[in-house]
């Protein structure tokens, strides 16, 4: 079962079940988290609650997007209870994009680089099996529920940003039950978006990279996925297509299971409140900057992967920051 949440044309907020090329409205919930959480209080599974509150309500998918009435499939009324963060060096071919980047530092060679040490670990240790602890893999904060941008919206890019690139990624997208344990609702197509040339500078300057909006969605895939999965990125330009990679994803194309990227993620008791929501990215296979592309406002993304429904598509618009150099004021 795949789910969105979006907009009526009413303004109102709806979830629903894709059925093909239309929308099943689901009745009594207005938000996708609203059913997970009575799913898990009534004992069921987030499909088979779906189902229980199918109406007879349909709405056409194509008009959805098109009106760009789609919503994240997934987020919480109030931002600050929506955490956006991520896994890296989960998969190979970013991760030797990454070794590149990070190799030559003041011109010096280094035989081995941290990433492609992480990476390894992960390789070593990454899959323990089940009911063991296996080690962990790099981890990174991107911000709260203000950051995330809706299917078909335009990604934000800050004025002093060096690069705006695409990260297509797997994302895990959770809710924490009334007893604080994390349920995994399923999965979506995922766009990290980061800033590349600032983490080349330095990989120390990561954490500043992340520091950008994302998007994920529009559909979200209940259940487990296919161990191996086939997308596609393209990013167009003047609506051409300048660049267009394919990537591997999912289990079977990850040195760590799922499983122990979710707990290192969740294992710190202040991730736990009750009623919060996650979005966990799972890490890139291929990025346009390793082909020597670079993205500029009104450049478009798109990330396909036919498993989880209709591609996520967003652009690229640069905006001003709202702080200037002195601006903290003394009190």
């Amino acid at each position: 079962m795949r789910l969105i949440q979006f907009m009526d044309r009413e303004g109102a907020r709806k979830v629903g079940i894709v059925d093909g090329s239309k929308i099943q409205v689901i009745s009594q919930v207005s938000r996708m988290r609203e059913l997970a959480l009575l799913a898990i209080r009534q004992g069921n599974g987030l499909e088979r609650q779906a189902q229980l509150l199918n109406s007879n309500q349909v709405e056409d998918y194509a008009a959805i997007l098109k009106e760009q009435r789609i919503l994240a499939p997934l987020d919480h009324e109030d931002p600050a209870h929506c955490r956006i963060a991520g896994a890296g060096a989960t998969h190979l071919s970013s991760t030797s994009t990454r070794d590149k980047m990070h190799r030559q530092i003041d011109g010096e060679e280094m035989s081995k680089t941290d990433t492609m040490r992480m990476y390894e670990w992960g390789m070593q240790g990454g899959r323990p099996g089940p009911g063991r602890v296996g080690v962990q893999s790099e981890w990174f904060y991107k911000g709260d529920g203000d950051i995330v941008v809706a299917p078909g919206q335009a990604l934000p890019c800050p004025d002093f940003a060096l690069d705006a690139g695409e990260e297509p990624e797997l994302v895990g997208l959770y809710v924490i039950d009334d007893e604080g344990c994390p349920r995994r609702l399923g999965f979506a197509i995922g766009n990290e978006f980061s800033d590349h040339v600032m983490e080349r500078r330095n990989y120390l300057y990561q954490a500043h990279s992340k520091l950008r909006y994302c998007s994920f969605g529009p559909e979200l895939r209940v259940g487990a996925l296919p161990p191996h999965l086939v997308g596609m990125t393209r990013i167009r330009r003047n609506g051409r297509v300048i660049w267009e990679q394919e990537f591997f994803c999912g289990q079977d194309n990850m040195c760590h299971q799922i499983e122990n990227l979710e707990y290192h993620h969740f294992k710190y008791n202040q991730v736990l409140r009750p009623g919060d929501v996650h979005a966990y990215f799972l890490g890139a296979a291929t990025l346009s900057f390793a082909y020597s592309v670079r993205t500029q406002p009104g450049d478009s993304f798109e990330i396909g992967i036919a498993e989880l429904g209709e591609p996520l598509v967003n652009g690229i618009v640069q905006v001003a920051t709202r702080f200037a150099i002195d601006g903290v004021r003394q009190m």
